[in-house]
């Protein structure tokens, strides 16, 4: 063979073996994270729909610039989606342009105010309030003034964000709605308004998890009572929140536990105020399934006398009934929350032990 043909058969094999690379690189880098027995980490970390999905023209010529920023500032700090915020804000006030009252100052003939149309009890009992207040509620500093004003847009969009968060968006948007203002009517309205502000004339929600990216929702229970004791609790997921309610229907946050307990045939106290002292004290990090977490929070809180109470399923997190504008009863996260006073274990009490031993001999 010639020198000029070794040449030409050298470059034509290197130019197919840089194309066969090409091509088969992606296909590597998909492949070889499942041969070595673990999924793509970029797959578990979806980012929640927030501000930066792009606006439709309908959205540009109808939201106010500073409201549209706004909306889509606080839609990507809380994870929701900007247009679902923002139709909310037409819906409701056409951005804070509506002169009725109740937009400006004061409240309309309903007790709302402010762009977003707070229920002032909802907002945290008054329409501006120092940050970091004592007033339970969605009142937010959104300008980082120090106050939470309900007529600010800025603190009332943020507001509005955290609601709708708190029950259910970005996946659930229509339970989400629903709570803001429950009527099916106005979620199908605010639906509707949300999809017209998108580019892609949709409401877009994550998608669906891989269960391989999740974290376990419940680790696994010390035994067996407390195995039936989570079962009970985690089962009444979804179900809402009612003052002194224990149940079938709704429970308040100390009679799930009080019902939970009761089903694998424990007694412990019924309120929140008698199921502080009627644990053994665990340490912070020591705390197990079944255990149960007090707050500095709720009605007649005070001095080691806790007003809200929640139930380990795992470390970080726990299962409640929180508050009646809080939305249903759900695992939620303890590991961030303000106002922790302490942790017990009422498996420990020396009550509960002779319950426990009687349960056994049967």
């Amino acid at each position: 063979m010639s020198n000029s043909r070794v040449r030409i058969a050298l470059i034509v094999g290197v130019a197919g073996l840089v194309l066969m690379t090409l091509v088969a690189a992606p296909m590597l880098m998909s492949t070889f994270p499942s041969l070595l027995g673990g999924g793509n980490q970029a797959d578990c970390e979806q980012t929640e729909p927030g501000g930066d999905e792009a606006q439709s023209q309908t959205a540009a010529s109808d939201i106010p610039g500073d409201y549209l920023k706004l909306y889509k500032k606080h839609g990507e700090k809380i994870g929701v989606q900007w247009n679902v915020l923002a139709a909310v804000g037409k819906r409701e006030t056409n951005h804070g342009r509506s002169r009725l009252p109740g937009v400006q100052s004061g409240t309309n003939h309903a007790g709302a105010a402010g762009p977003m149309q707070f229920l002032i009890g909802t907002w945290g009992g008054k329409a501006k309030i120092k940050i970091p207040s004592k007033f339970n509620g969605y009142a937010a500093d959104g300008d980082g003034d120090g106050w939470a004003d309900v007529y600010n847009p800025a603190d009332a969009i943020l507001g509005a964000a955290t609601m709708l968060k708190r029950n259910g968006a970005p996946e659930n948007v229509r339970q989400a709605l629903f709570v803001y203002n429950r009527a099916w009517w106005y979620v199908d309205q605010v639906v509707e308004i949300a999809k017209r502000y998108a580019k892609t004339g949709e409401v877009t929600v994550p998608p669906e998890a891989d269960p391989a990216c999740d974290e376990p929702i419940v680790d696994a229970a010390p035994n067996e009572v407390v195995r039936e004791i989570l079962d009970y609790a985690l089962a009444q997921r979804g179900k809402p929140y009612r003052w002194g309610g224990t149940g079938p229907d709704a429970f308040d946050c100390s009679g799930i536990i009080y019902m939970a307990y009761r089903e694998a045939g424990l007694s412990i106290p019924r309120v929140t105020f008698g199921q502080w002292p009627f644990g053994v004290k665990v340490e912070a990090g020591d705390e197990e399934p079944g255990d149960l977490v007090f707050f500095n929070s709720g009605p007649g809180t005070g001095p080691n006398r806790p007003g809200h109470v929640g139930m380990v399923v795992s470390k970080g997190k726990m299962v409640e009934a929180r508050c009646r504008l809080c939305g249903p009863i759900k695992v939620t996260t303890y590991k961030d929350r303000s106002g922790i006073m302490g942790f017990t274990r009422p498996l420990q009490n020396a009550t509960v032990l002779e319950q426990l031993k009687r349960l056994e001999k049967g």
